[in-house]
């Protein structure tokens, strides 16, 4: 058997005493440090007019503002305005050139035509015309009143005078009383103007523009054939010329 263990109880712990609670003294009331302060009427006056100031102010500086912003919008419409005028003035310049040169060449084709009106240039003689030797001639009036353009061609040597009724009148008594062939005569009895053995003329006569008294005589020695390119500009003389005078 085991042996006999001598249990003995645990020690007893001191029994809780019972706690007396001591009441809370009571506490003393708080003070408060804030004590009311008088503010003198004036100083109540001149603050309230300090704030009143301080928001005009801000008004007004909101006002200067905006209209700062109007101003500065205004502005650059003017300036959009501007550049759009600038361009259309731009245009309208060019336009105007352009203008100013049409009608400076209009009024050089009036002037000119003005000026045709006043002396019409006309073609009067342009059929070829043969010669078929030395007893034969080709005559042309030579008309009053407007300068004489004589041009002419031909195949060979041809004469060629411009004479006075007087002169020709002489020609053809030289050739009648047997003096010489048509193709002398013509151009050996006076005359204004004469080409002799030529192909071509090419002469202004001025003579005619106040005389009715001047014909053109062509002939050659052989056969050749004549291209006339004959024209007249109405040009009348103020007084007699040539053999008028």
């Amino acid at each position: 058997m085991a042996p006999a263990v001598d249990v003995t109880s645990a020690t007893e712990q001191p029994a809780l005493q019972p706690i007396e609670l001591q009441p809370l003294a009571t506490a003393s009331p708080v003070i408060s440090t804030w004590a009311p302060v008088h503010v003198p009427r004036a100083r109540r006056f001149w603050t309230a007019a300090l704030a009143g100031a301080l928001l005009l102010t801000a008004g007004g500086l909101g006002v200067l503002y905006v209209d700062d912003m109007n101003a500065q919008n205004a502005a650059h419409d003017l300036m959009l305005k501007n550049s759009s005028l600038t361009g259309r003035n731009q245009i309208l310049q060019g336009q105007l050139t352009a203008t100013q040169h049409e009608l400076t060449t209009s009024q050089g084709q009036v002037n000119s035509l003005t000026t045709e009106l006043a002396h019409p240039t006309l073609g009067i003689w342009n059929v070829q015309q043969n010669i078929s030797g030395a007893s034969f001639y080709l005559a042309a009036g030579v008309p009053d009143t407007f300068t004489y353009h004589l041009k002419l061609s031909s195949t060979g040597p041809m004469s060629v005078s411009i004479l006075s009724i007087h002169q020709f009148g002489d020609a053809v008594r030289c050739v009648e009383t047997g003096r010489g062939s048509t193709n002398y005569c013509m151009h050996h009895s006076g005359s204004a103007n004469g080409w002799l053995s030529t192909t071509s003329v090419n002469y202004d006569f001025h003579l005619a523009e106040g005389c009715a008294a001047y014909l053109t005589v062509i002939t050659a020695a052989g056969n050749v054939t004549v291209t006339p390119d004959v024209s007249v500009t109405y040009n009348p003389a103020t007084s007699a010329t040539g053999a008028c005078v």
